[in-house]
């Protein structure tokens, strides 16, 4: 993992702001036009699901689960955004707050996380490339870059069709 002294927990109301300067640094101001912003843009996280990493009182990594439904009625958990402090990378932050989060959806019930990321690093958690024709976003992505995760072994077979916005 890290040799740092990391505290993992969940966000708090109050690192709100902190989290969203580290999302600036880490994505910048185009951010707001990309597909998976959209989808989570007046949503909160799932404040039970959303997790912090500190280094003493710096939040140096965040990692946020947001759900979404699909035109079939199942809720989905949209990942993002995941973000390290770029002064903190490739110390396994990211790793231990995706852990965290994914063994968290899973004892929450939940089915299935979708993101828009690397098929190369989200692999090692068990994310996939979404099977095309299963699930659409209302927006440009890069199939490629469309993953998904069961949190239960049947998890694609019956969920299909357009991702929204929770409502």
């Amino acid at each position: 993992m890290t040799d740092l002294k990391l505290n993992l927990r969940r966000e708090l109301p109050e690192d709100g702001h902190a989290v969203e300067k580290l999302h600036e640094r880490a994505f910048g101001p185009g951010r707001f036009a990309r597909t998976a912003f959209r989808l989570r843009e007046g949503v909160p996280p799932v404040a039970r699901l959303s997790y912090t990493a500190l280094v003493g009182t710096l939040i140096v990594g965040s990692v946020r689960l947001t759900e979404v439904r699909v035109t079939t009625g199942d809720k989905v958990l949209m990942l993002g955004p995941l973000t390290v402090d770029p002064a903190f990378h490739d110390r396994g932050i990211g790793a231990a707050l995706m852990r965290l989060s994914l063994d968290a959806a899973r004892e929450d019930g939940y089915r299935l996380v979708i993101l828009v990321g690397d098929e190369p690093y989200y692999s090692r958690f068990g994310f996939k490339v979404v099977p095309p024709g299963k699930l659409k976003l209302p927006g440009p992505v890069d199939d490629r870059r469309f993953l998904f995760c069961p949190l239960v072994p049947d998890a694609m077979e019956t969920t299909e069709g357009m991702v929204l916005p929770a409502a």
